[in-house]
């Protein structure tokens, strides 16, 4: 099966490659997501940038310290999505492809690093509408698939 692609890259643009991991981390009762609002109040899955050197379960674990101060299980891998997108804030074209997990059992550890964020706990039908980008919605629909088969 071939990866889905969300956008259409531009030929006009130089694209930055920006690869990502992302948790899709549902409360106990598997009915609010874990999303974090960004201060243009943009919501996203807990996730970012996999920086040099970094395995994908490195990577959602510092991301996850770095913005919830949490730590959590990861599980199975739910797929991987592209996006091609332009980011106004940034000023920069990205080449996005991005891979998600299943993830489970938050731990709070400590006060998240980063203090500019909202971090909630979502009605799961809320956030997988109103995530930003499709292949966040993508990797929601993933987990959700696995959960309507069990």
């Amino acid at each position: 099966m071939t990866d889905p692609v969300f956008g259409k890259r531009d030929p006009q643009l130089d694209y930055k490659l920006r690869v990502g991991v992302y948790g899709v981390i549902p409360d106990p009762s598997g009915k609010r997501l874990l999303v974090l609002g960004a201060p243009n109040h943009a919501l996203f899955l807990p996730g970012g940038e996999v920086e040099a050197g970094e395995s994908d379960e490195e990577t959602l674990a510092r991301e996850l310290m770095e913005e919830f101060g949490i730590k959590v299980e990861i599980g199975a891998r739910l797929g991987r999505a592209t996006e091609y997108f332009y980011s106004h804030h940034r000023e920069t074209a990205y080449y996005h492809p991005a891979t998600f997990y299943a993830c489970s059992n938050i731990q709070i550890i400590q006060p998240p690093l980063e203090d500019f964020n909202t971090l909630m706990l979502m009605p799961l039908t809320s956030a997988a509408a109103e995530l930003k980008r499709p292949t966040y919605r993508y990797g929601v629909a993933q987990w959700l698939a696995g959960q309507n088969a069990q």
